[in-house]
């Protein structure tokens, strides 16, 4: 079956709310980010404030077969992401705004100046953000992987290819922290649309993923150019660890002047 193609919607409105996004979720975190502590916990989710990084909760579900997620929440699109989540991903976004990480926006489309001659599309925009999968290794420690050794090309065939975005030979490890968008419902509380599409950690463009490659793919059967590699995967039901590291360094604060 064809999918649709990409779907982009007008700047203004998407800016507007994903600014909104961040604004009000650091908002509610500032009492927590003035006193925090080693280490948080969120509904499945652990946030390590020390060394940056937010571990998921996970659940492998895909284990050969076509990619349009690395990760999505549980009951939503196992059927094309690598693990299953049953975190929220707007708590997600919350733990990696604790972290110090700036969300931008999602792929978007605004008007082409001057009005009435067409639109231009926007790619995504964030701080990268590495993604990691903790598993088991041959003595049967936790041990953290990047997300590329679970990612190959279709065609099987890697040298010299990467996807927009992606790193030279092979999958990016980094991905865009987009941040989703909230949109307005009327009188009632805002949604956040990650929260409802699933889209934690996507490879196409949905337009309301939290984090995502740079640039924009399509997600057309005949676009979809990433699967996975199983070897070092465990079967699908295996429950792993989900591991995202912030990369952008910390700006220390400017000491305070010796009188």
């Amino acid at each position: 079956m064809t999918r649709p193609s990409t779907r982009l919607t007008p700047l203004p409105c998407r800016r507007r709310m994903a600014l909104a996004a961040a604004g009000l979720l650091a908002f509610s975190l500032l009492p927590v980010a003035r006193a925090a502590p080693p280490q948080l916990n969120l509904p499945g989710m652990t946030v390590n404030i020390a060394e940056r990084y937010v571990d998921i909760e996970a659940t492998v579900c895909l284990d050969e077969g076509m990619l349009e997620l690395v990760a999505c929440t549980k009951g939503t699109k196992e059927h094309e992401s690598i693990v299953a989540v049953e975190a929220s991903p707007m708590h997600i976004h919350t733990a990696l705004l604790v972290l110090g990480a700036t969300n931008g926006h999602p792929a978007m489309r605004q008007p082409r100046a001057p009005p009435g001659v067409g639109w231009v599309d926007l790619p995504p925009v964030g701080d990268p953000i590495e993604v990691f999968l903790v598993i088991p290794d041959a003595d049967g420690q936790p041990a953290e992987r990047p997300i590329s050794e679970f990612v190959s090309l279709a065609d099987g065939d890697s040298d010299g290819a990467a996807g927009e975005g992606g790193d030279e030979g092979g999958f990016p490890d980094a991905f865009v922290f987009a941040g989703s968008q909230l949109r307005d419902n009327g009188d009632g509380p805002r949604t956040y649309l990650a929260d409802e599409s699933g889209n934690v950690i996507s490879i196409v463009t949905f337009g309301d993923e939290l984090l995502c490659l740079d640039g924009i793919h399509g997600h057309g059967n005949d676009a979809l150019m990433w699967r996975v590699n199983p070897e070092h995967l465990p079967p699908a039901g295996t429950k792993i660890t989900l591991r995202l590291r912030v990369r952008k360094p910390i700006i220390a604060a400017p000491a305070d002047p010796p009188f």
